[in-house]
């Protein structure tokens, strides 16, 4: 593939131009696809890495001339064994390899030739030199997948003149992703801890993604795209943004994503959101887990959301539904065409012939409840004595490979699993009959597809998973013999597999119903189910899944870059026409604009460099400030209202306190109120309904307030409380209702924001009109004054208007900031201008002098 000349890249840069595609792919995944050996003195030894067999397809994909990618992987090298005399399999990348044998067994889902996966325990350590690191590197780089691995070392600190590191602890690097993201993922919760280890692994967790990034950040170059996998990574998207923000990144998140109260849970909650919130672009495999990430977002960070994506930090970022499938050619290739498997197909139906096969295969991870498959099968051959000795259950547990659960000692997996075989085949068995086979052991790969191949249902009970893609090659096994698929609704390839017979693995009642009925099923019937399933995993191929995972990232790019957001505030404009000018307004909202919006109203209160920068800004005679708040006079008078030179107009302009003055005018004095006792009675029956609202009573203003509420709930209630008012208040008195950020507001129609904007304008003589007006605000009552500066005669190039918020949101004003601080920031800049500007007078005033 050539990035640079024509061809299906040439295509991609041409449809999507604004991106600048450079045609390099980075890949970024927590392992690479090998594991490693290695002896000092012998040199490095790699085999095939078990487990996530899909994922990796998709990066030797990726890499293969069918893709227009120039594809680079980055992982982690996973523990480093010391080679020994079982570790043999030597993966090399000259001519020599077979690749096809290589992809096969890569590809399989399980280990092959009975090699265990199981990692040592490396206690004494390993040296690893930099000249062996070189070596490693350079093998790597022309594998058939160029990989550039991230090297995580114990400690470099007295090795450093050597470039030499000890590996010891490898384990380390994968226990909080393990210990505490896994377990949250799959909805179990910690017995309660001191914090210390949690601490420990944290901080590795946290070295862990800054060693990826500074591994890419070596590689990459403007233009690259860079896709991330999984939850070892969560910060790494952010990590990225800091140093490249226009980088072009996207997420996917195999592992189940788990609801907010949940995520909630977890110590490092804010963090680890907030870091996948750094890509452009989020995939899920199913839509309840992309429905959990945005609810997460917007009720543990307070981001808006939908199900198309969250608007965070400025940006929006979409989540989107992507499921993932399998290498289907090659799985059907391996299942059908090889002689072994063929050999191992006839024996097997001979050793059970006259029975029906029921197949499990399961890691022995508690998500995959193999221990409820086992229950649901004891209470089959309890309700349907007739299947008594015609039917077994043949199940396949490999060791887990998470440390949580290896470490779980409370909970023995292994050992419950133990007890319920020998439970049932001394309840249902015989000398001559045993209705479970349990094989606690890795198959080889024709072992593996010969069963899938002899049996008559698959039956998978996952608690929670993500990608189970034992149900896609059971599919793909079952091309002749179209056996029954029993697939649990919690499985992550539910909505995908919809066809499958779908079972709560709770419900052991349902299970045995559900194999009763899967045995008894015609051949017709069988084959109508397996059809469209067949179809849907040889069309949705893991290939498929890739392609359609960058095509959606690139169509969302391009939908950023080209849609019509607020420009950031263009800082150098602001600044030549603030010199130009010698009569300056400024109005400014203050919550969400001069302060963060915080879930108690009455703490949103300014800080010292606040109430400095406003002051030192009112100081200037040529300036004219002005706070326009819907905050009450109490509030801004006690915490604004030393500030003599500062003008001030509460509850949406309907009092105002001029420059120098001390008392308030009441604009409203001559309005009808008495709509407000109707108000107060719907505002109280939503509070009673509503949990964590309150109502805000103001002297012409009432605000109904909701930030303390479920934000879903909440925002549904206002909505029937908003409907109910216009309904009946605002056909009979002269009000309007205004919603804000998790509030509403009523307040009479002729007093708003926009009304004291064009007031403050309109005192200028017609002749001498402001030269800058900056007017800042934050939602939706902000508007109105947006609305009524661009209708007055001044010229575009003196009035800046600015939201604060995402560009993405829309809005009147011409520009935007991204939060208060900046605000603060950008007065903070007038005001050393005003400073230098009158040291300079100064200067040339005493220079004159002399």
């Amino acid at each position: 593939m050539n990035p640079g000349g024509g061809g299906p890249m040439a295509d991609l840069q041409s449809a999507y131009p604004s991106l600048g595609l450079t045609g390099n792919l980075i890949s970024a995944t927590f392992y690479i696809p090998h594991q490693l050996g290695f002896r000092s003195g012998a040199g490095w030894e790699l085999r095939p890495r078990a487990g996530m067999s899909a994922l990796f397809e998709s990066f030797y994909y990726l890499s293969s001339p069918a893709s227009p990618w120039k594809h680079t992987l980055v992982g982690w090298t996973g523990e480093i064994k010391h080679a020994s005399d079982y570790f043999t399999l030597h993966v090399s990348a000259g001519p020599a390899t077979s690749v096809s044998a290589r992809l096969k067994q890569i590809a399989a889902p399980i280990p092959v030739n009975g090699v265990h996966s199981q990692t040592a325990t490396v206690t004494e350590g390993i040296r690893v030199t930099k000249e062996d690191r070189q070596e490693l590197e350079k093998r790597l780089a022309r594998d058939r997948c160029k990989t550039v691995p991230v090297w995580l070392a114990d400690n470099v600190e007295g090795e450093q003149e050597s470039g030499s590191f000890w590996l010891r602890d490898q384990s380390r690097w994968r226990r909080y992703a393990e210990s505490e993201l896994y377990t949250a993922c799959h909805y179990k919760q910690h017995e309660p801890r001191d914090g210390r280890k949690e601490s420990t692994w944290w901080a590795d967790y946290c070295h862990l993604n800054k060693e990826f990034a500074n591994r890419i950040i070596q590689i990459y170059k403007p233009g690259d795209l860079v896709w991330i996998h999984d939850y070892h990574l969560m910060l790494l998207p952010s990590l990225l943004r800091h140093h490249f923000p226009r980088m072009h990144i996207g997420f996917f998140f195999h592992a189940p994503f788990p609801s907010s109260e949940f995520v909630r849970c977890l110590a490092h909650r804010k963090e680890v959101l907030g870091g996948m919130l750094g890509a452009n672009m989020i995939g899920f495999q199913a839509y309840g887990y992309s429905r959990h990430f945005s609810s997460s977002c917007t009720r543990i960070l307070g981001f808006e959301s939908s199900p198309a994506g969250v608007d965070a930090y400025g940006a929006h970022v979409a989540v989107e539904v992507l499921p993932i499938g399998i290498n289907a050619e090659e799985v059907e290739k391996m299942a059908f065409g090889d002689a072994e498997v063929e050999a191992k197909v006839t024996r097997l139906r001979q050793m059970y012939a006259g029975k029906k096969v029921v197949v499990g295969r399961d890691r022995l991870d508690s998500a995959r409840g193999v221990a409820q498959k086992l229950l649901a099968f004891e209470t089959f051959l309890e309700r349907y004595p007739q299947w008594r000795d015609r039917v077994i259950l043949i199940q396949v547990t490999s060791p887990t490979t998470v440390a949580e659960e290896k470490d779980d000692s409370e909970y023995k997996l292994a050992g419950k699993v133990a007890e319920l075989v020998s439970r049932i085949n001394g309840r249902f068995g015989s000398l001559s009959f045993m209705p479970v086979h349990h094989f606690p052991q890795y198959l080889p790969k024709d072992e593996y597809y010969a069963l899938m191949r002899v049996a008559d249902v698959g039956l998978i009970t996952s608690i929670r998973d993500g990608m189970n893609t034992i149900g896609f090659e059971y599919v793909i096994c079952q091309k002749e013999h179209h056996g029954t698929l029993i697939l649990s609704e919690f499985s992550g390839t539910a909505s995908s597999l919809d066809q499958a017979m779908q079972i709560n693995p709770w419900d052991l009642a349902g299970v045995s119903a559900s194999i009763d009925r899967a045995l008894q099923m015609t051949a017709e019937e069988k084959r109508a189910q397996h059809a469209p399933l067949y179809r849907y995993v040889t069309t949705n191929t893991v290939q498929a899944w890739s392609v359609r995972f960058i095509d959606r990232l690139l169509t969302n790019l391009s939908s950023a870059e080209q849609s019509m957001g607020t420009p950031l505030l263009d800082k150098a404009a602001l600044l030549t026409q603030y010199r130009r000018a010698k009569r300056r307004l400024f109005m400014l909202d203050y919550d969400g604009t001069l302060t963060p919006i915080v879930q108690e109203p009455s703490a949103a209160i300014p800080t010292d460099r606040v109430i400095r920068t406003l002051k030192t800004l009112a100081a200037d005679p040529r300036n004219a400030v002005w706070i326009v708040s819907g905050r009450d006079q109490k509030f801004l008078g006690q915490w604004m209202g030393d500030i003599s030179e500062l003008g001030l107009s509460a509850e949406h302009g309907s009092f105002l306190r001029e420059p120098g003055a001390e008392a308030w005018k009441n604009l409203a004095e001559k309005l009808d109120m008495s709509w407000q006792k109707e108000v107060l009675r719907i505002f109280q029956k939503y509070t009673e309904k509503t949990q964590g609202s309150f109502i805000e009573r103001k002297r012409i203003a009432l605000t109904w307030h909701y930030r303390r509420s479920d934000p879903e709930y909440g925002a549904f209630q206002a909505h029937e409380c908003r409907k109910e008012i216009e309904a009946t208040v605002v056909k009979k008195w002269d009000v309007e209702v205004m919603a804000g950020k998790a509030n509403l507001e009523v307040r009479p129609s002729l007093l708003n924001k926009g009304e004291i904007a064009k007031r403050l304008v309109e005192r200028y003589d017609e002749h001498h009109p402001p030269e800058f007006v900056l007017c800042m605000g934050d939602d939706f009552t902000d508007e109105d004054m947006f609305r009524s500066l661009h209708a007055t005669k001044l010229p575009r190039d003196r009035v800046f208007t600015v939201t604060i918020g995402a560009s993405t949101k829309g809005t009147l004003a011409a520009w935007h900031l991204l939060e208060p601080a900046d605000v603060i920031a950008t007065l903070a800049m007038l005001n050393r201008e005003s400073a230098s500007a009158k040291l300079a007078n100064q200067a040339a005033a005493l220079a004159s002098e002399a």
